[in-house]
């Protein structure tokens, strides 16, 4: 356990940097949840925690997104809202269900993958692409049913979500990038805000820990809009990649 002091120190720093991570390139998780976890915090609810820090940055991206979310059919917004609603309860469910030493034991792996899908992410988004251009009508039967597994892992553990929503509307046919933009950011708040509830009626949030993230990762957020337009998105995700890798190398030294 840190002192106090240097424990709620590092929790405003890990959620500043979270903020503006997201804001420019993502990966703001691999900064959250290890902060949370060496600030005493048990695995389980730092997940819970982690996920409550990050989500007002979705609510920020969905509403840069409104015109393109204005131009889909109703009846398409509400029904994959309600799929990510239903995925997200169901993973953050199976995450309050997961004993503590078992999922304290799955966490390095957790952050290997998301760290792995963030690294592959622009090469996934080309595959899912030219992919995209041979997909037909039948691309809408799996729709569905690839969403809601993507919403279950997202309420289970958030670290590399956008990437496999942005891969599957890629494949599912959705050509226009903006537009794959919008339904990400859009289902990624809606299952972040079921699943934070799911997480607070199962009391798994370390609430003051988790306001004071929020705010600071809110901040980070205005700051990150504005560095994006000044950094190479490849050095930030550089530095993302590489704080991933050095997590889960920490979370498996831990044992």
């Amino acid at each position: 356990m840190m002192e106090p002091l240097l424990s709620w120190s590092l929790l405003a720093v890990a959620a500043l940097g979270a903020g503006v991570l997201n804001a420019v390139a993502g990966g703001g998780t691999f900064l959250t949840f290890p902060a949370l976890v060496w600030a005493g915090v048990p695995p389980i609810a730092a997940n819970a925690t982690s996920a409550f820090a990050v989500m007002p940055g979705y609510a920020g991206s969905a509403l840069g997104f409104r015109a393109e979310l204005a131009a889909l059919p109703r009846a398409l917004l509400g029904r994959e809202m309600l799929i990510c609603a239903a995925g997200g309860v169901a993973g953050a469910l199976l995450l309050l269900l997961t004993p503590a030493k078992l999922f304290a034991g799955i966490v390095p792996w957790l952050l290997l993958f998301a760290t792995a899908l963030f690294a592959a992410g622009p090469r996934l988004a080309r595959w899912a692409g030219s992919g995209a251009q041979g997909a037909g009508a039948g691309a809408a039967r799996w729709r569905g049913a690839g969403l809601l597994a993507v919403a279950v892992y997202g309420g289970y553990f958030n670290g590399g979500l956008g990437i496999l929503l942005m891969a599957l509307y890629l494949l599912a046919g959705e050509g226009r990038l903006n537009t794959v933009n919008a339904l990400k950011n859009l289902n990624s708040l809606v299952l972040s805000l079921v699943s934070v509830a799911a997480f607070a009626v199962g009391g798994a949030i370390a609430w003051p820990q988790a306001l004071w993230m929020a705010l600071f990762a809110t901040l980070g957020g205005f700051a990150g809009a504005r560095l994006a337009r000044r950094l190479p998105v490849a050095w930030v995700r550089g530095i993302v990649i590489a704080t991933g890798l050095v997590m889960a190398g920490l979370f498996f030294l831990r044992g």
